[in-house]
């Protein structure tokens, strides 16, 4: 009889420790979360700083990057119930009239139009032995260290290098006036949970490219 699989069989995630995604496959990956800008109102000369800026990133890198937009549906239901608070509090009637008239307003337009909220990742990706071997130096020095200790010192070396990545990715950002802020567990934890719920995306995250 065939095997049943889980659900987390199917997620190429084996852990994320300290601000780092660990693969299956021995991959790691950092998340970076980046600012927008409004392009089409930079001048000409600003627009061209920031095309330049983005070239110079994309030629220093030797590695590739995955840049992801998510989309999701605004929640607007806090802030109509914090309308309705505050208009159970006006003592005017004329105040109390026109928070009714723009809460009335407010609800029409969200049902005949879907309002997004758009966030910008990068993916960084490293994998030890692709672009530069990692290798503990303890063997060559006569140290002992149980199997246990190898693994966090090859998390920790490897970490390290992913971390000089992003780096690289963050400084190439600013030139572009975009600001990077690398993501922690608890940040990355919910982005892979609101991944792997397509419903309420527009683009998943691929960990594995």
């Amino acid at each position: 009889m065939a095997s049943t699989k889980t659900t987390q069989s199917f997620v190429p995630v084996k852990e994320v420790r300290n601000g780092v995604i660990v693969l299956k496959g021995d991959g790691y990956r950092g998340v970076l979360m980046c600012s927008s800008i409004n392009f089409a109102l930079k001048g000409e000369d600003e627009q061209r700083a920031i095309i330049g800026g983005f070239q110079s990133l994309l030629n220093t890198l030797d590695f590739s990057i995955q840049i992801v937009v998510h989309s999701r549906k605004t929640d607007i239901r806090p802030y109509l119930a914090l309308l309705e608070t505050r208009m159970q509090e006006q003592t005017s009637e004329l105040m109390r009239l026109q928070l009714r008239e723009y809460v009335a307003f407010i609800r029409n337009f969200i049902d005949s139009s879907d309002i997004m909220t758009k966030m910008f990742y990068i993916v960084v990706p490293y994998t030890p032995g692709a672009g530069g071997i990692v290798a503990s130096a303890a063997p060559f020095l006569g140290g002992k260290k149980s199997a246990n200790d190898g693994a966090t010192d090859s998390f920790e070396e490897n970490r390290v290098q992913l971390e000089q990545r992003m780096s690289l990715v963050v400084s190439g950002l600013a030139s572009s006036g975009v600001r990077a802020v690398p993501l922690g567990t608890e940040e990355i934890i919910e982005l892979l949970y609101r991944s792997f719920n397509l419903s309420e995306l527009e683009n998943p995250i691929h960990l594995s490219a």
